[in-house]
């Protein structure tokens, strides 16, 4: 059998925010029959900044708009991709954004269910350790930026 072959990919995915009362709530989707929550994310493409991917993946996936606030850091993990006997490298940048508009309703094909989830049970809803991780660290920037508004 030929070996596989290596590739690389560079993502950007977003943690959207929103107050709601006394609570701040972070927006997820599922995905795999909606077995699998995730945070959105998707391919960097030609001439975009990671940035740019980051709202425009967020909006199309979630169905809401957001402007960014900060990075918060990258995950990287290799995956196989079988129709092409490929390894591929891949490197998400992910953004924090706050909530500007919109609603999960309007989120695209693309994923099964777009969800409001309160911070904490986000963080325990998330299927993979990396978007926790991810998480984790958007929850000390949003509680600075919470506790700053007061």
């Amino acid at each position: 059998m030929k070996p596989a072959s290596l590739k690389t990919q560079v993502s950007s995915g977003g943690v959207i925010f929103r107050r709601s009362n006394d609570m701040v709530e972070i927006a997820l989707v599922a995905v795999k029959g909606g077995d699998v929550w995730c945070l959105p994310k998707g391919l960097v493409e030609k001439g975009e900044t990671p940035e740019e991917t980051a709202m425009r993946e967020v909006a199309e996936e979630t169905g809401l708009r957001g402007k960014v606030i900060k990075k918060i850091g990258d995950i990287s993990y290799w995956y196989y991709i079988r129709g092409e006997n490929a390894k591929c490298r891949k490197t998400v940048h992910f953004y924090l954004m706050e909530y500007e508009g919109g609603s999960t309703d309007d989120h695209s094909w693309e994923v099964d269910k777009a969800a409001w989830f309160i911070m904490d049970e986000a963080l325990n809803k998330v299927s993979y350790k990396g978007d926790r991780g991810i998480l984790e660290k958007a929850r000390e920037m949003v509680l600075k930026i919470v506790t700053s508004d007061e």
